[in-house]
């Protein structure tokens, strides 16, 4: 493992309408704008539901666990939402190694990870802290 090694780029695919709604149901979440076209059109962001920010979240945290070798290696995720992502987009996580250090015994690699978006600029970025093997 050294600086500049690149994790492998995690295909999410097609972000799915459904289970924006399913995800709302699940979070309680009333905001409109995840499962009613008629809200996001209203607030001229198109005629497509928005991903719940957790699950843009979510999909960097799983990229890097995969990499990593599970949940318990995960030691830090900050990320910084920097747009939408709707019903229908297809998006990937990639990431980079940007330094590697020994934190009281344990090796660890922190890297900048971010979610792309087809065609526009990320809509997730930040940085993770993963425990090496």
């Amino acid at each position: 493992m050294k600086v500049g090694t690149e994790l492998p780029v995690w295909e999410v695919g097609s972000v799915s309408a459904e289970k924006m709604k399913t995800t709302a149901a699940l979070l309680a979440d009333p905001t409109p704008i995840h499962f009613d076209v008629d809200a996001v059109r209203a607030l001229g962001m198109g005629d497509r539901p928005v991903n719940q920010g957790p699950l843009n979240m979510g999909y960097v945290m799983n990229a890097v666990t995969a990499w990593a070798g599970g949940p318990d290696r995960l030691r830090r995720l900050r990320v910084r939402f920097r747009g939408p992502v709707f019903a229908g987009d297809r998006v990937r996580v990639r990431g980079t190694v940007t330094a590697v250090r020994e934190e009281d015994g344990v090796r660890l690699a922190d890297c900048d990870v971010a979610l792309e978006v087809d065609g526009g600029e990320p809509a997730v970025t930040g940085t993770a802290t993963v425990v090496l093997p």
